[in-house]
């Protein structure tokens, strides 16, 4: 059945700490938006006056530097939240938000997001966890894209759709094609399939139609080639 926004703001991670008045605080300043696959959420620069999480499907993290060269930061999957930084300090984007598959948003205003950030105690203590999580995967990203193998590069990057943290999924699966998962890793579709097939081949995972089953998410996390 098709979560709702209400329910997709009372099991967020950020809400297990929260109490019954702060989480109806919440609720009632969340609204809900969709965008079609290759859509636009945010531009580099555009100021976006929300915090966002990913109801269903997928938001690519990226910017283009001066040279033309684009960098993927992150990819948001479902149950995952960002743009605390941006909110925090009142400032535009420094990076684009794109749709890479149909995708709705809870966005929480910036109004509701300091109410918590002011009074809730627990909210604080979420914030400090995903804000020293996401900084240690902007490093491993630029890492990965200087000295990892294309195979490596899309192991790495399935495997932080399961960080407790940043992604709370229940299930050891994620809904993702593969030329969502090569514009989050940085190659092309044909080094995408070859890599799963490899991947799948050492029992690492299983590809299925738009979906990878994960057997195993440390040896992903860590996958280098021989």
């Amino acid at each position: 059945m098709k979560e709702t926004r209400d329910d997709f703001v009372r099991n967020a991670i950020w809400a297990r700490e929260l109490t019954s008045e702060e989480i109806e605080r919440a609720r009632r300043g969340v609204i809900e938006k969709q965008f079609s696959k290759g859509g636009y959420i945010c531009h580099r620069g555009d100021k976006l006056d929300h915090w966002t999480g990913v109801i269903s499907g997928l938001v690519k993290i990226s910017a283009i530097s001066a040279s033309g060269k684009a960098m993927t930061f992150a990819g948001a999957g479902a149950g995952g939240w960002f743009g605390e930084g941006s909110v925090l300090k009142d400032e535009p984007r420094k990076y684009d938000l794109v749709a890479i598959a149909d995708t709705r948003l809870a966005m929480m205003p910036r109004a509701t997001f300091m109410w918590l950030y002011e009074n809730s105690t627990g909210f604080n203590r979420f914030l400090v966890r995903q804000l020293n999580e996401r900084m240690g995967q902007f490093i491993a990203t630029i890492e990965y894209d200087r000295i990892l193998s294309p195979k490596a590069r899309v192991a790495r990057n399935i495997s932080w759709f399961f960080n407790p943290i940043l992604y709370p999924v229940t299930k050891p699966e994620i809904e993702i094609g593969q030329e969502e998962l090569g514009l989050l890793a940085g190659v092309s579709r044909p080094v995408v399939s070859k890599s799963l097939q490899a991947l799948e081949a050492e029992g690492l995972l299983r590809v299925e139609h738009s979906r990878i089953v994960v057997f195993d998410v440390e040896a992903l996390g860590n996958y280098e080639d021989d």
